[in-house]
């Protein structure tokens, strides 16, 4: 889950899953694997998925970070308070909020809002953003809103992503299809002008 949230940056989860496939399939995607393959080699399974010596750079210090804050082991790391864990990962190089609330939410099952460009567009759109929200103040204002439930929160993630894959689209949204509208939006499409 993680390695799949620092893979699954700037590129979709398609490519991201290609990647993570050739890591299982080489048997470094654990870490043990991780820890012992050289970043070259890391950067060359992992291609498919862009960016991919950004991205083995990334995932070594995301390594890195476990054993030296998990003392070797994700039980350890995974099992801290939610805001302690996501500072923590804010400060490893290349884990960025969205990839930190990832890990937080999925990995350490913990309760926090992941606001996605899929999810602030949904949001903007539905009126519950301004057009300038970034991704501070659209986590901040779902996490006030909604139950602290990690499974409530991942299952409301998945479906923003399906719903902006499917309708809610950056160009061309399918608005008299969604099945939210006339529910949260009246077809804003508008609101993109």
């Amino acid at each position: 889950m993680m390695v799949g949230a620092v893979l699954v940056q700037n590129t979709s989860w398609t490519n991201a899953e290609r990647a993570i496939g050739r890591l299982a399939s080489s048997r470094a995607l654990s870490l043990t694997g991780l820890r012992s393959i050289p970043e070259t080699r890391l950067a060359s399974l992992i291609r498919c998925s862009g960016c991919f010596r950004i991205k083995a750079r990334r995932i070594k210090n995301l390594i890195r970070h476990i054993d030296r804050a998990g003392k070797g082991g994700l039980k350890e790391l995974l099992g801290r308070p939610a805001v302690r864990l996501r500072e923590e990962l804010l400060a490893v190089d290349g884990i960025g909020p969205e990839t930190a609330d990832c890990i937080v939410l999925y990995a350490a099952q913990r309760p926090t809002f992941v606001a996605d460009a899929y999810a602030r567009r949904i949001l903007y759109r539905s009126g519950f953003l301004a057009k300038r929200d970034g991704y501070a103040e659209a986590r901040t204002n779902m996490l006030d809103q909604l139950p602290s439930d990690a499974a409530i929160l991942g299952e409301l993630h998945a479906l923003l992503v399906r719903l902006g894959k499917e309708h809610c689209r950056k160009s061309s949204p399918r608005c008299p299809d969604c099945p939210l509208l006339g529910v949260l939006c009246a077809g804003v499409r508008s609101r993109d002008n």
